[in-house]
């Protein structure tokens, strides 16, 4: 049994910061990488960022280069570093561990968190 649990979301003024963390337990021996993905209300699901664990080879989704950072995976934590945060970076932050069984890759999710920039 894997499971994904995201933290660290909330409400933010424009110009913010916000630090998100997600973990994974479970089966993690087969952790191949982790990302995080946004979905705002009645839009599509899109990358935000992710990276490998053995590499640490990292990419970003367009709309959040130089202003998010992605740490490298540590004891199957990955953490997101936003700053000047947009009210367009509002959405669910979903959280997704990428394991490796075999061969053939198996994705696991979190619940989501809440990112809301408002002021």
């Amino acid at each position: 049994q894997v499971q994904v649990v995201e933290s660290g979301g909330g409400l933010v003024q424009p110009g913010g910061s916000l630090r998100l963390s997600c973990s994974v337990s479970g089966f993690t021996v087969s952790l191949y990488g982790m990302s995080w993905y946004r979905q705002a209300p009645g839009k599509e699901r899109d990358l935000v960022a992710g990276i490998t664990k053995r590499d640490g080879n990292v990419i970003y989704g367009d709309s959040v280069k130089g202003r998010f950072n992605i740490s490298r995976i540590l004891n199957n934590t990955l953490n997101l570093q936003m700053n000047n945060l947009k009210p367009e970076d509002t959405a669910v932050y979903l959280c997704k561990a990428r394991l490796i069984v075999h061969g053939r890759e198996y994705p696991h999710w979190g619940q989501g968190t809440q990112v809301t920039v408002s002021s």
